[in-house]
This record gives C-alpha cells, structure tokens and sequence, in this order.
C-alpha cells in the first residue's frame, strides 16, 4: 500500500538547529568563506526559504548571509567543511571531502525535520587539493534546472536556495573561459554520505561511527526494518534497511524522470536518499540504457540503463562500512530487499507519471515494460511519451493500448495537461537558457523554465511513497 505525502511547501518560523555540533570535532573542519570581489544576488529560492523562515530576508541580508556568510542567528559559529571518502568510479580515494563547499547551517522546517543549508563554490578548504574552490556561474544555473526539473517529476533531491554571482574569473578545461564565477547554497536533508561512515571504517573508528549511526537515526526517522529481518533490534542493522529503502526509491524515480545523474559515486549518495550534487547529468533524449551524461565516463559505468546497479553497489559499500558494527548476515539481509523494492518503486512511480491508478505490481510491472518498448519502436522523447499518454488518453494501439484501457485515469482539472508539449530539459534548451545569461546578461528565460517547471510540478502533483515512509525531500 502506498500514500501521497505533501511536498513540505508550507511556511514556517526560522528554527535553527545546529545538531551536527556534537560530531564536529571528528566530523568536520572549520573552515573560512572566500572573500569574494562582489555579490550579486541571481536566483534566490523565496519558496524553499519560506519553509524554514527565511522568505523575509532582505536583499541585503540575502547577500550578507548567502554571499559573505555571516552566520545566521543561533547557528554554527562558523562553517563547516566535513570529512569523508569515496569510490570514485569504483576506485577508492581517502583524499575527499569538502573542498569547494561547507556546511553553514542548520534548521528546522514547518514539519520539524532537520535540514542543511551547504555550500558549492564558497572557496578553498583543506580538502580542496589542486582545486580553487570555485563554481563557475554556468554550474549553478545547471543546478538550478536540474533541482527544478527533478523536483517537478517527485524526485527526492535537494533544493537550489540561492545562487550569487562572485566576480571572479574562472578558467575550466571543458568550457569556454574565462568564464564568470558564483557562489551556491542548497538546502537538503542532510550531508551526511555513504562515504562518511567509509572514512570511518578506514580509520577504524567504531565509536564515531556508533554516534554517527545514533545521528542518523534520531534525525532521519525512517521504519524499522521487516518483522521477521534478522537483527532488526540493532541500530546499525535499522539504518542499512532504511538506506537500502531510500536508495532502491530514489534509482527507481531516476528512471521513470528519465534522467542520467552521471556521477553516482558513494561521496555523491547521501543517507537520506535525497539526490544532490549535479554536474554533467543529463535528461534522456530517447528511451536508451546505454545514454551516458559525463564525457569522462568511458566505459559507461553511470550510464542511464546502469543507475539502480550502481545505487545497489553503493548500498553494498554502505553494508561493508557497517560490518564495524554489525555482524554481516544481517546486513546483507538489508541489501537483498534493494532488488524487489526496486521494482515496487518503479511501478509505483511508473502509474504516477503517467497518470493512473495503480493495479498491482505484477500488472503494473509488465505496464512498464509495455510503454518501454513503446518508446524503443517509435524513437519518442520520454517527456513527450508520458504527456502523451497521461492518463491513458493518445493513440496508443496494440498490446499497449489494450493494457491502458484497464486502467483507472487519475483525476486532474490542472490546464498543464491541455498544453500543446510537455516541459523537458533537453540540452539545447539547457544551453539557449546560459547563453541568454552569458551573452545578453538575460536571466528572464531562466525565471521563465523556473515557473514553468513549477506549474508543471503542481500539475503531477506529489509523488506517492511507500506507507510509513517520511518523504525526505
């Protein structure tokens, strides 16, 4: 069984949290903002700051807090850069963490759940390497299409608050510079990564990691595991369901948006199955497996078809940084539910978006199957393929046309549905929205794409989740 849970949209007072000061000492460096020439407020995110009060802002304090990041009232002193490892196209580097971004504070929304506001672009920490600590202008306004675009299509992914424009000039190998510099700020439902608890097994440190397990579950409630699941009592044992849950949910909303992330690596996962960080990602121009989003992914690990196989992967990474605390049978009794919960999400997923009532997982399954060879034989951009099947209405014929005709059409008076095309995000228009900007300094485009996948969003309405699930996002 499966319900709808609201988007957490409803205003609320600012309620600073700074929870994460308990685990600072191990967990994070502190660390200072870069001293920016200038600061240029070009997308503030008045809708997602209302959830944890701070819609009334002033521009002034936009820029102060968001700019120069003068520390918000009852929060962290200072920020926070934190520490973690990864695999990095399965190869393990210790040699991570923040090294453009920084945690600066914590709050709580209307619901009390706890969130983040971090960084991308704020500068050099100890973990920067050879990197500047910058992000190029472009980068954040990818980020604003992409968060936008995902969120539009019930993917739980973190929220673009505010971009601002730097003043630096920024040279990058794979765009033409010097190219204009920025500064991000997301709010997400936590940082806290895979690759955090994988430092701490390499260095062997079960005691922060047990506090880190405590964290986790105190601030990211999610349902205990199955009844019958073996350890179910132990805290660790509870968060391995609880990711696996998570993971196996967010590879599935992947999939049915039709978007490539490009780089899901165990430092890009975060505990709570919330979708961050977007570079080279992508969204699929026809239905193919094979589609790849980064230029650097040769051998086409990270491919659109290979997401749930490398979110699986993850999740076993996650059950051997554990093994710390927990003995392995349970933990790989954890792992074993990703398959199946997989594809319950998929096909709950699959009826959300295409606009009907489920019918059961095996009817729902092979429904699926249908569109997707639909899709294969006639070459159709997904976006354009679920507009035009909303509900069971177009041409569909055959086996397909057979199969939609079971089904009940989800009630919807939203006029999204009576337009001419569907929104989508395609490169070319992703591309025409920065040169808007980078050529004319035009950002109305922009605002455009931004209201435009809101409407849209308003039209899907919320994705459903499973019963008893929290939605994270």
């Amino acid at each position: 069984m499966s319900e709808a849970v609201q988007h957490p949209d409803s205003s609320g007072p600012y309620r600073p949290d700074p929870a994460i000061l308990a685990l600072a000492p191990w967990l994070g460096s502190a660390v200072e903002p870069a001293p920016f020439p200038e600061t240029r407020i070009r997308f503030r995110n008045d809708r997602a700051a209302a959830t944890v009060g701070l819609d009334g802002l002033g521009d002034t304090e936009w820029a102060a807090h968001f700019g120069r990041f003068a520390p918000l009232e009852g929060n962290l002193p200072e920020p926070l850069a934190l520490k973690y490892h990864g695999h990095q196209f399965r190869v393990y580097n210790p040699e991570i963490g923040d090294g453009r971004g920084f945690l600066f504070a914590q709050l709580r929304d209307a619901s009390g759940r706890l969130l983040d506001l971090g960084t991308k672009g704020s500068g050099e920490t100890p973990f920067s390497r050879a990197g500047d600590g910058r992000l190029t202008l472009k980068g954040a306004v990818r980020e604003i299409l992409a968060t936008e675009m995902l969120e539009a299509l019930g993917v739980n992914t973190s929220k673009t608050f505010s971009v601002v424009e730097t003043g630096e000039k920024l040279w990058r190998g794979d765009e033409p510079s010097p190219t204009r510099s920025a500064v991000m700020v997301r709010l997400s439902h936590s940082h806290i990564r895979i690759g955090t608890f994988q430092r701490l097994l390499a260095l062997e440190q079960a005691e922060e990691m047990a506090q880190l397990v405590d964290y986790c579950l105190t601030q990211f409630r999610g349902p205990r595991p199955p009844a019958n699941a073996p350890g179910r009592d132990e805290p660790a044992v509870i968060l391995m369901h609880q990711v696996v849950e998570r993971m196996a949910d967010l590879a599935a909303s992947y999939m049915v948006a039709g978007f490539v992330h490009g780089v899901l690596n165990t430092d890009n996962m975060n505990v709570t199955g919330e979708s961050f960080d977007y570079g080279p990602w992508r969204w699929l121009p026809t239905w193919d497996p094979g589609f790849t989003a980064a230029y650097f992914d040769h051998a086409g690990l990270y491919a659109f078809g290979r997401q749930p196989e490398a979110l699986h992967w993850n999740c076993g990474q996650f059950a051997v940084a554990l093994r710390l605390l927990a003995d392995s049978a349970p933990l790989i009794a954890a792992l074993e539910r990703f398959g199946p919960l997989y594809m319950q999400a998929v096909a709950r997923r699959w009826c959300w978006r295409i606009g009907v009532e489920p019918r059961g997982v095996e009817e729902d399954t092979r429904l699926v199957s249908l569109c997707e060879a639909a899709m294969n034989e006639s070459g159709a951009q997904p976006d354009a393929f679920f507009f035009a099947h909303r509900g069971g209405r177009g041409e569909a014929t055959g086996t397909l046309g057979e199969a939609l005709a079971d089904y009940t059409p989800l009630a919807s008076a939203q006029a999204y549905w009576s337009d001419e095309a569907p929104q989508s995000m395609l490169i070319e228009e992703v591309e025409a929205i920065w040169a808007a900007i980078d050529e004319g300094d035009d950002w109305a485009p922009l605002h455009a794409k931004v209201a435009a996948l809101r409407r849209m969003g308003e039209a899907h309405g919320p994705a459903p989740v499973p019963a008893g699930h929290a939605h994270q996002g």
